[in-house]
């Protein structure tokens, strides 16, 4: 029978969705449908224990946002309250002239127990706990409710501006952005609730008020018009069910009230309830015997109980006396941890020291001027940034660093600065709250303000206000914000230092994302495994080829790898099989790729500078030819970057790695590739011949 009662209540939690539904349509219909006084007294129990619930929550839980379905609870809460109401005075009206149990045996019970016979009493009681309910703890709740949701909202953007300070300065990472964010969010939007919620515990206090007078009058007209009672037996009868009533419907609504303003009284503090307030009570034990006083001086005048007052200072005495002995014990353990911390000073100055001496990936520095790009409420610049790994993730293979953002009071206001592995690689200079124009054509741009060169790629530039920014676009030019300036600065730079963000420990993750077959024949790679297979990754991304196909370019090494081969000879075979990713790269709209090829002379001449030596190959040639080569390889491709065409140049594959260290100074961003890597579904088109 256990196990029958468990499966069909692991059957009913499975579907609570349509339980929940169904219960709040049952409610729905108790406006409309008589219940009998047994279905009625179960409701008002149900109501009685729903409270007392909510009530017991507001108490222990820690913070206020860890209850935020309140305001939806309160409502359904409050609906079920005025359902019962109705069908209650339904039960009233109907048969209260039967005698004190027409409404069920709950109204009665209330009834009996604190009318006492004497509906007058129950009349003053009744308004008593409508005064306290509707004028003490809603009123003030509300109140609470709705300065706490003025003043959340209003701090909301300063609160967003420190976490993405915290984010960009790399205090936080951004997952804990994103969770400080979420909480922000759900704090502005549960006080915001509660100040409307707060609106349904008052209207229900009034709508009892209301419905308690509507059932006196109306009981005493049903009682003497309908059913022959005189004045005080309908009054007696109709008036003691009706404050049985009230009451019942007051007391679950003052207990819900009180959760409520036990809610928003919360504000910051942490903790549950008794937590937090004999806590705070306990730092002051002095009060305590102060109060012990006062009560023993009251005790003492004429006309007063002794007794009962120097009960409650011999109580207040004792407890400021356990206060105290606990303020001593938790000042003494406060002592024993300071001593522990000093003790533990020198491992802890340690600590400091390798923080102090461990070096960042990547670092972008800014002047005093350009802090506001990272903390304003609307700064571009950390998202931007943070969009670089994605973007590098998808290019290139592999998960950039986070880039850490400092203040640099030593750089000049307006100057940045990128460090890459603890060293400056570049600086810049961008102004704030201004556009830089620049010109596709590589024209002088013709405008007022101040002349510059561009950051990243040293062309003529110019910094406009915003009004010229959008002339200037209307005019062909180009348009930038400093935190897009920044931000491609920032782009080029990690680009030409790859190799050296991709670090051991970012091998070592990449390896481990591979499926568990290719981390094993990872693992059995000749040599240090990890340390060869960084070598060939670092040596590819110096190329810009992107190492993303990671379990073929663990296959390739692995085949190229048995004989003991160099790193040189491991990337050229990688690149061999990965043929097809880098002519995909290199092909243009039209379906082809362009290049440029080496007339006889040169091809013959670097064919003949290889000397291979077993596995190891050298290049002889004289210096001054090498700067001919140089030279005329430059002009060549510079006749095409001018128009921002970019042509791989190709070579035999004995000399593409040598011919790729000569212009690598010159032109980083022309691929060299070899014969070998044109994939055999690629199709060519020669542009032009180097030396021709």
């Amino acid at each position: 029978m256990a196990v029958t009662d468990t499966g069909m209540m692991g059957r009913g939690l499975a579907h609570r969705d349509v339980a929940f539904a169904i219960g709040v349509t049952l409610v729905l219909a108790m406006l409309f449908i008589p219940l009998p006084a047994v279905v009625l007294d179960f409701g008002l129990a149900v109501s009685l224990s729903l409270s007392v619930l909510i009530l017991m929550v507001a108490l222990w839980i820690p913070k206020p946002l860890e209850f935020n379905s309140f305001p939806t609870l309160l409502l359904v809460v409050t609906l079920l309250r005025l359902s019962l109401n109705v069908a209650s005075t339904r039960l009233i009206l109907s048969e209260g002239h039967t005698g004190p149990s027409a409404a069920g045996g709950v109204i009665e019970g209330f009834a009996k127990f604190i009318v006492a016979g004497n509906f007058v009493i129950g009349i003053v009681i009744f308004a008593i706990l409508v005064v306290i309910n509707f004028i003490v703890i809603t009123k003030g709740s509300g109140r609470i409710a709705e300065v706490a949701a003025r003043f959340s909202l209003d701090a909301m953007p300063g609160k967003q501006m420190a976490i993405d300070a915290d984010l960009g300065a790399g205090l936080i990472d951004e997952a804990e952005a994103k969770r400080r964010r979420r909480e922000l969010e759900g704090e502005s939007g549960f006080f915001g609730a509660m100040d409307g919620a707060s609106k349904f515990v008052r209207g229900d206090a009034v709508a009892g008020i209301i419905i308690t007078l509507v059932n006196v009058v109306g009981g005493i007209l049903v009682g003497t018009l309908q059913h022959d009672l005189s004045l005080m037996q309908a009054a007696d009868s109709y008036t003691t069910l009706t404050i049985g009533d009230g009451l019942v419907s007051q007391v679950p609504a003052l207990i819900v009230s009180l959760a409520a303003g036990l809610i928003v009284t919360k504000g910051g503090t942490e903790g549950a309830a008794n937590e937090a307030v004999l806590g705070q009570l306990s730092k002051f034990p002095k009060a305590t015997f102060v109060a012990a006083g006062l009560l023993l001086a009251i005790g003492m005048l004429p006309g007063f109980p002794k007794l009962v007052f120097l009960l409650l200072a011999g109580g207040m005495a004792a407890l400021g006396w356990y206060m105290m002995r606990l303020t001593r014990d938790k000042a003494a353990a406060e002592a024993r941890a300071e001593k522990e911390r000093v003790r533990a000073g020198a491992v802890s100055a340690e600590d400091d020291l390798k923080s102090t001496m461990k070096v960042d990936d990547l670092r972008l520095d800014l002047g005093t001027a350009l802090v506001p790009l990272t903390s304003g409420s609307d700064a571009a610049l950390p998202g931007k940034i943070r969009s670089l790994r994605g973007l590098f993730a998808r290019e290139f293979g592999f998960v950039l660093p986070s880039v850490r953002i400092k203040d640099d009071a030593a750089l000049g206001v307006n100057q940045y600065a990128v460090s890459v592995q603890g060293v400056e690689v570049a600086r810049g200079e961008v102004r704030p709250n201004r556009m830089m124009v620049l010109n596709p054509a590589e024209t002088p741009v013709q405008l007022p303000g101040e002349k510059v060169k561009d950051p990243t790629f040293g062309l003529d530039a110019i910094w406009v206000d915003h009004a010229s920014a959008a002339q200037a676009e209307g005019q062909g030019y180009t348009a930038v914000d400093p935190e897009s300036v920044i931000t491609t600065h920032l782009t080029e730079i990690i680009k030409e230092h790859m190799p050296e963000l991709l670090t051991y420990a970012a091998v070592q993750e990449l390896i481990g994302n591979l499926d568990r077959d290719y981390q094993k024949l990872a693992g059995d790679l000749p040599g240090s495994s990890a340390i060869t297979l960084q070598q060939v990754l670092q040596a590819l991304l110096a190329e810009r080829v992107s190492v993303r196909n990671l379990p073929l370019i663990v296959e390739a090494v692995a085949e190229a790898g048995r004989g003991g081969a160099s790193v040189q000879t491991l990337t050229e075979h990688v690149r061999k099989r990965l043929a097809n990713q880098i002519c995909r790269s290199l092909t243009d709209p039209a379906g082809f790729i362009p290049v440029i090829t080496l007339n006889n002379a040169w091809e013959k001449e670097f064919l003949q500078a290889v000397r291979v030596n077993g596995e190891e190959k050298s290049f002889l040639m004289s210096p001054q030819r090498v700067q001919e080569f140089v030279l005329a390889a430059r002009q060549t491709i510079q006749t095409f970057a001018q128009r921002d065409e970019w042509p791989a140049l190709m070579v035999a594959p004995e000399v593409r790695g040598f011919i790729r260290s000569m212009l690598e100074r010159v032109s980083p961003s022309t691929q060299v590739i070899s014969h070998n890597e044109v994939h055999r579904k690629a199709n060519l088109r020669t542009v032009a011949s180097v030396g021709s």
